[in-house]
Order: C-alpha cells, then structure tokens, then sequence
C-alpha cells in the first residue's frame, strides 16, 4: 500500500488554450525534479499511469526509518555515487562524522534542531572561524534535504539553522607591478632549475593572469586542448587511458578561452622543449614519468591526486617566486582573481561573460569581483579627480580667503555663527 502520493498529475494547457496534455511531476530517487509529458488528456489512462509510476518510484525510496548517522552517511554518498567529486565525498564524511561523533552516534530521526546549534557552539568553542563553521553547516544541512527528497526524512531537522555571521572578506589581487615582477622572478627561477623536473613558472604565471585558469585546471591542461589556429586554449576533463589519468572540471563548466599571439609563440616553444609524445603542458618529463611509470603502473593513483598530487612542492616553489620578486603577501589563486578582476577593469565583458569565462556556477561569485572592481574604481576616480579640476578650484577659492577663513571644517565662521560644510 503506498502511504503518500509521491506523483502528482499536471496538466499543461496548449499554446492556443484549446486543448491540454497531462504531465508526471516527481521527484527522482537522486532527488531531482521531473517533469514528465504522458502526451495525451485521457484523464483516466493519466491516473493509471500515475499509480503505476508512483508504485516503480516507491520501490526505490527508503521509508522513513531507523538508521545511525554513521549508517547514514555511507548510505546517502552511495546513493549519490560519483554524481559528486571524491573530495567532495571525503569532505561530506569526515563533517558529518565529527558531527557524529560531538552529538553521539544517534539515529538521524531523534536529530534536532538544537543539536545543530549544540554543534554549532562547539565548532565555535574548538576554534573554528565562523566561515568554516557556516560551511560545515551548509553541508550537514545539505545530506539531510537530500534524505527528505529521498523519503529517509519527513523534514529537515537543521532546515532553519541560523548561520554564523561571516565578515565580508576582501579580494586580493596583485598590482600590474607586482605581476611584473613576479613573471621577472619566474623567469630566473626557470633558469635555475633543471627542466626535466622543475615546470615552466614564468609561463604558467602568463597563462593564469591572461585565462584565469584554476590550479588543477592548469595541470591537468593536455597539447590537444591548445588550439593554435584558434588562439584558443579548452578546459575539458580527462579520461582514464594509458597516457592521461581522469580528472573532471569544477562544476563539469566545459569553457574555452582566449590566448594571445605571444603567449601561442611561447607554448609552441615550449612544446618544442619537451620529449616526444610528452601529453602534458605543465607537468615536467621526470615527474609525468614518475607518476605513469610508479604511482598509476603499482595502483597508487587515485582522483584526489589528479587535484592534488600533480606536481610536488608546488605552493612552496611559487612562495620562493613571490619572497624573489619582494612580493609580501598573496596566493597562486589570486593570479586567477586578478584576471577576472582585469576583465572586469577593461569594461569590455558583462558580469554574465565574466561567468562563463571563470568558470563560476553563479553570479554570486562572479559578482563579488565585480564590486571589489567597482570599489577600486571609486578610489580611482577620487584620485583622478583629486588632481584635476576640483583640486584646482579648492585651491583657487582657499588663496581667495584671508587667513583667519581658513581652518578645520567644522570651525565656526564669525558672520553667520554656523559651522562650514
């Protein structure tokens, strides 16, 4: 007997108003939302269609029922499989477990809404700063919606959890001359290094400041995603053969963007260095090598490393970079948010353009550098026109006064008794 009717009947009027078509709403198991055409307005044979349906889809839903919260999250991330990246999965456990470890390994239908705000203290007491305690939030929250669409859940017991409040952070980008300098120190640290195992620095430091290409995106970039007749460079994911291992993009975003004449003449150069049939843009011989002929060939290669495991030292090579070039402060992604940034500057590309061109899944991203360029532009254009007209007539009208005119602004004038503006 099915207890709850998961599938509703819609019908869908024609363009014209005449006539109509009946439709299958639901929910999938993986809890997407359907919308199914049956193609005809025999409201009988929709009915029997519907039960039908409602009785295949309850076959695969879970009930409402008892289940650990450690059972829980093995069961949700099998559920999903690989419809999520593995580190994603990694981070959904180890969240949820300490989750389950600080309430008690109860099971998920005795879960409250206090428990989470019990939780959220403790990440907070721990040390945790209010950004990591939101994200871990959103993630617990997140696992148990998807039990509701599943059926597991009548609702979500951390639905109105009220998040930590997190500060506004700044973006921080490089200055041309700092870019300037660090492409300068790239170029002596490639001269100093051995080629076969040390990767092109100046080069990938062009390549990200003109594409904004994320670091995993720039690693796992192959000669074929190169279009040089184009002047185009592709982010596409990769398959598992016998010379690429599999790597998949940030939010599955296939993009392609623009390469310049003098950056196509430096990869082609570039290329020309390398050994022959060598697959890979930025990764150096002895380390590919490394990887293809120990890591892959013994089964010692798995997803996370194709994100994480590319090419060693490389965040403490790139700080070497930055100290050479007396930059102080920064990251290897701010290169990527400096590009953006610089699209934004050009005036040439909307926020939507920005979007697709970075990757980003919303505009919520993409515009958070759109304001951080709108700020910038604010402190601009005060010190242009500081300089100019303005400061001329303040100038012009203070030589006018006599000297006991002058003063603070919110000295009292002698005339009128009030204070200037």
């Amino acid at each position: 007997m099915i207890k709850k009717q998961h599938i509703r009947l819609w019908r869908r009027p024609s363009k014209d108003g005449k006539s109509f078509v009946f439709y299958l709403r639901y929910v999938d198991l993986e809890g997407i939302q359907r919308c199914e055409s049956l193609g005809h307005n025999d409201e009988r044979k929709a009915e029997k269609q519907r039960i039908a349906k409602e009785k295949e889809l309850q076959m695969g839903y879970c009930e409402p029922t008892s289940m650990r919260l450690k059972e829980f999250i093995d069961d949700s991330l099998h559920r999903t499989g690989d419809q999520i990246r593995e580190s994603t999965q990694l981070e959904y456990k180890r969240v949820l477990n300490e989750f389950a470890k600080d309430m008690g390994n109860r099971d998920i239908q005795q879960i409250t809404l206090s428990d989470a705000e019990h939780y959220r203290q403790i990440c907070l007491d721990r040390g945790n700063c209010p950004a990591t305690v939101k994200k871990k939030l959103v993630e617990i929250k997140a696992l148990f919606e998807l039990a509701v669409k599943r059926k597991q859940l009548e609702e979500n017991p951390v639905k109105y959890i009220k998040m930590p409040k997190v500060p506004k952070g700044e973006i921080h980008i490089y200055s041309p001359d700092e870019c300037a300098r660090m492409v300068k120190a790239a170029r002596d640290f490639v001269e100093l290094s051995n080629p076969n195992h040390s990767p092109r620095w100046d080069l990938l430091i062009l390549v990200v400041l003109l594409t904004g290409l994320r670091r995993g995106e720039l690693l796992n970039l192959v000669w074929e995603d190169i279009d040089v007749e184009r002047q185009i460079v592709k982010v596409t994911p990769k398959q598992n053969t016998d010379t690429t291992w599999a790597w998949k993009i940030k939010d599955h975003d296939r993009r392609s963007l623009p390469l310049t004449d003098e950056i196509i003449r430096s990869l082609i150069d570039h290329q020309n260095r390398q050994p022959e049939n060598h697959p890979y843009v930025f990764i150096p011989p002895a380390r590919y090598d490394y990887i293809q002929n120990y890591r892959r060939s013994n089964g010692k290669w798995t997803y996370s490393d194709s994100r994480l495991s590319v090419l060693n030292n490389f965040y403490r090579d790139f700080y070497r970079i930055l100290k050479r070039a007396h930059v102080k402060e920064g990251t290897f992604h701010d290169l990527r948010k400096t590009a953006i940034c610089e699209w934004f500057r050009t005036g040439k590309v909307t926020e939507f353009d920005v979007m697709k061109l970075a990757g980003h899944s919303t505009f919520v991203v993409t515009h958070s550098f759109y304001l951080a360029v709108a700020d910038d532009l604010m402190d601009r254009a005060r010190v242009a026109v500081s300089n100019g007209l303005i400061n001329r007539l303040v100038d012009m009208g203070n030589s006018e006064k006599g000297p006991m005119e002058t003063g603070p602004l919110n000295q009292v004038s002698k005339e009128t008794g009030t204070g200037q503006l």
